[in-house]
């Protein structure tokens, strides 16, 4: 179980977004040679194309990963709660979301105000969901109620990273 020193709890990741899990995958996030830690930052012009992620997990299992945004467009209004910024479903076990079946394209992030949270979740599928035919909205998205209605349960593993606005003159390019 884990303890209320843990990163996922103290960035209100869990509450905001997930429940309390025990994680059973390992799920490794880089965006280009930085490995994403739980609470560290990533500078938007560092996550504009979709981050590198490699699984573990059973290889006849399917897997579901969710990037989303609980901050959006403040941390201190957050009336967008959740922005979500990729879907992918169907990943095979041991492999990596292109993999999978893309649901909602990669979008990397454009935080307008404060520091804000981009959480990956990843769920154990029960079976193929396949391609969706009609695709969530990505604004008001609810990590909780997707996984309900896909009868995901609860996360097997979920990493979150910090990032805010770049000022114009420190923009890499």
């Amino acid at each position: 179980m884990m303890s209320s020193a843990d990163p996922l709890v103290v960035g209100r990741v869990i509450g905001d977004v997930i429940d309390m899990f025990n994680p059973s995958v390992s799920m490794s996030v880089y965006y280009g040679p930085k490995h994403v830690t739980n609470g560290c930052d990533i500078k938007p012009s560092i996550a504009i194309n979709q981050p590198r992620i490699t699984l573990t997990g059973n290889r006849t299992s399917l897997y579901t990963l969710v990037m989303t945004d609980p901050d959006a467009p403040s941390p201190s209004e957050p009336s967008l709660r959740e922005f979500v910024h990729w879907v992918v479903v169907d990943i095979p076990g041991g492999t990596n979301p292109k993999r999978g079946h893309e649901i909602l394209s990669y979008i990397g992030p454009k935080p307008p105000v404060g520091i804000h949270r981009f959480i990956l979740v990843l769920f154990e599928q029960k079976g193929p969901i396949g391609l969706l035919e009609q695709a969530p909205n990505r604004v008001n998205f609810n990590t909780r109620y997707f996984a309900n209605q896909w009868n995901l349960g609860l996360p097997v593993a979920t990493v979150y990273f910090n990032s805010q606005r770049e000022p114009l003159t420190k923009r890499r390019t």
